[in-house]
């Protein structure tokens, strides 16, 4: 599975999923057909977020625009949210209360894109 979606601010968003949260880059090319891009696993190359840079092309989240990771335990989402508080990103209040009331925490990235760590496993 891929979840392809455009990044405006490129360099600050891929460093949030490549460099903090460390997610391995796949693949990645410049200008094919106007098109910078990006592949990540997540975590492995079976599940994959392609983040994309074109003129004329912004992102444009909403509170319901969700990546999901469904982490398998608790420690596994506290190590990330530590990784993510060092790099200076604090947890917010996701508008759905279903993710409070699991346990798990939300985060947004450089472009405003929700990112929920959840200890559920999936």
């Amino acid at each position: 599975m891929r979840v392809v979606r455009p990044a405006r601010r490129y360099a600050e968003v891929m460093d949030f999923y490549s460099v903090i949260l460390g997610f391995p880059v796949l693949a990645s090319w410049e200008d094919h057909d106007g098109y910078d891009g990006t592949v990540l696993g997540l975590p492995d190359a079976s599940k994959q977020l392609e983040l994309l840079r074109s003129d004329g092309v912004s992102p444009s989240p909403t509170a319901e625009d969700q990546l999901v990771l469904y982490l398998g335990s608790a420690g596994r989402v506290e190590q990330l949210v530590a990784r993510l508080g060092a790099a200076g990103f604090e947890p917010r209040l996701s508008p759905n209360p279903y993710w409070e009331r699991h346990g798990a925490s939300c985060f947004t990235d450089p472009d405003g894109y929700w990112l929920v760590l959840s200890p559920d496993a999936r």
